[in-house]
């Protein structure tokens, strides 16, 4: 369950980027308050970009010197009068240029994407860290050679480079229209009052033009900011998160985990089967056994008791019946078999103590597997909205995602919101990894927003041929 989420339709930015960046996550009125705020913070987001950027492309630099010498080496033998050079002194140098040049490039490559990584998450809630690779050798001089020069060691390089040539191309040009267009104004008006003060006003025309220009230039690099800031989050999401070496990772370290939830949850399950079938139905088969057997002695003898004796059974078998629904209940329903998720969810929400309201629009039945999942995280984040979110109302909305085929197929997306308190957290028993398990089971992906204090929204996009 990644820490990010999609953009909300109540969560609406300050002037935006366009549709083509819209998906990525940005600074926004809810999260930092009023507009100016919100572009404060993007210009001071982007100096941060462009004073990290020569520490990000340092590491660069280090392997194009560690290149250089191998190039240096390669040549030197073609070259008109080659250097003599003592066997020690080369050695040395290979040892400096080769390994511990590089070394230093990785841990301070590494040491640059941490940090980003920090700011992802104070700025845009970009909390994931990185995936921890389940196959990694268990020694530790392996590791340690692992950890410096290991692929996402070098990829981290890689990465780095790339931010930091974000950050001082783009970051820089809207710092410094920025800056040097608001100290361009304020120079020119210190020069207007130094001219009116000397009683030259012949020579007002070109301050006048910086002050009008010097605005102009700040405005510009201010309403760049968010394009830029958005571009960095996309730069910093693919390379960092998304990358394909992280997903394959990010999946198998899932899988471990999940596979422990999952074990535990069915055997929760069971235990809660086996109690509910022995403190109530049971006990109830057994008094209408009883009964059955005390009606059976009185046929010949009072007929009249033995009568009302089998209405009694016949009571105690439609209670008997009702106990085995409530068991079955948390399994599968019928109404989700024989009608789909149109009929059965307004079921599930008619439970609820919280008043729920239900919009389904689906043309067809998604698959069997895809509905039994979607029912399940309805009922379970209802379950949620009941115990944890002190909300007054929750809406449940359930539609048909469509997708191009590259891209996987359609969605069966749903959406649960509610008006709650907000702040979900799945480390304090609320149910969310076992959720996010029975998504992942079928590759979906269960995304949940709850700011502190502003509700809830848990959305889960389910394959369509689950």
């Amino acid at each position: 369950m990644t820490g990010h989420s999609p953009p909300l339709p109540e969560e609406r930015g300050t002037d935006g980027p366009p549709a083509v960046l819209a998906g990525l996550p940005r600074v926004t009125v809810t999260a930092h308050g009023p507009p100016w705020r919100a572009r404060a913070v993007e210009i001071a987001y982007l100096m941060t970009s462009f004073a990290l950027a020569p520490l990000q492309l340092v590491p660069a630099f280090m392997m194009i010197i560690a290149a250089s010498w191998v190039g240096l080496v390669i040549a030197r033998p073609w070259s008109p009068s080659p250097a003599a050079e003592s066997p020690l002194d080369f050695l040395v140098e290979a040892v400096l240029l080769l390994v511990v040049l590089p070394a230093c490039a990785t841990l301070l490559a590494r040491a640059t994407c941490r940090v980003q990584r920090h700011r992802l998450g104070a700025v845009f809630g970009l909390v994931e860290a990185g995936a921890p690779d389940p196959l990694a050798p268990e020694g530790r001089w392996s590791r340690l050679a692992r950890f410096v020069f290991g692929r996402d060691a070098w990829s981290m390089v890689v990465y780095s480079t790339a931010a930091g040539l974000h950050g001082l191309l783009f970051g820089g040009l809207v710092v410094i229209m920025v800056v040097c267009g608001g100290a361009f104004a304020v120079g020119a008006l210190v020069g207007i009052v130094f001219i009116l003060v000397q009683g030259q006003p012949d020579d007002l025309s070109s301050p006048l033009v910086q002050v009008l220009v010097g605005p102009l230039i700040a405005v510009v690099g201010v309403r760049l900011a968010p394009y830029v800031v958005a571009t960095e989050v996309l730069v910093h999401r693919v390379l960092l998160f998304d990358a394909p070496e992280m997903r394959i990772r990010r999946r198998l370290s899932h899988v471990q985990d999940s596979r422990l939830r999952m074990v535990d949850a069915a055997e929760a399950e069971r235990r809660r089967i086996e109690r509910d079938l022995h403190d109530g139905a049971q006990q109830r088969l057994l008094a209408l056994t009883m009964t059955l057997t005390r009606a059976r002695a009185r046929v010949g003898t009072d007929p009249d008791t033995a009568l009302d004796l089998i209405t009694e059974a016949q009571r105690e078998s439609r209670e008997v019946m009702d106990e085995l629904r409530q068991v079955a209940r948390g399994l599968h329903p019928r109404v989700l078999t024989d009608h789909g998720l149109p009929a059965a969810l307004p079921v599930a929400a008619g439970r609820s103590p919280v008043p729920v309201r239900v919009e389904v629009d689906l043309p067809e039945r998604p698959s069997p597997r895809a509905e039994g999942v979607a029912y399940y995280v309805v009922c379970e984040a209802l379950t949620n909205v009941t115990k944890h979110a002190d909300a007054a109302r929750a809406t449940v909305a359930v539609h048909r995602l469509v997708r191009p085929t590259r891209h996987g197929g359609d969605l069966l997306r749903v959406t649960v919101t509610d008006d709650g308190s907000g702040g979900a957290d799945p480390e304090s028993g609320t149910g969310l990894y076992g959720l996010w398990d029975r998504v992942d089971a079928v590759d979906g992906t269960l995304t949940v927003h709850s700011p502190q204090g502003a509700g809830t929204v848990l959305t889960a996009d389910i394959p369509w041929e689950a």
